[in-house]
């Protein structure tokens, strides 16, 4: 089994990624806080990031699309 990583809101653990086990299954753990920036970025980081625009210095990509495919 692999360690789980969670948030506790509301009186609840809420698992960060999709948990491999039945539903309504019991588990005991014990709770270790780790800091935030171990974790790496936030969703919301990673997608505001991918949604930024960067200019490549190329105006017309699609003409050049040939030329890494083999």
């Amino acid at each position: 089994m692999r360690n789980i990583h969670a948030i506790y809101e509301n009186g609840v653990f809420r698992p960060i990624e999709p948990v491999e086990l039945p539903e309504a299954s019991h588990v005991v753990f014990e709770p270790k806080l780790v800091e935030p920036d171990l974790l790496g970025p936030s969703l919301d980081e990673v997608y505001a990031l991918l949604s930024r625009r960067f200019d490549s210095g190329e105006h017309d990509v699609a003409a050049r699309h040939d030329e890494h495919n083999p």
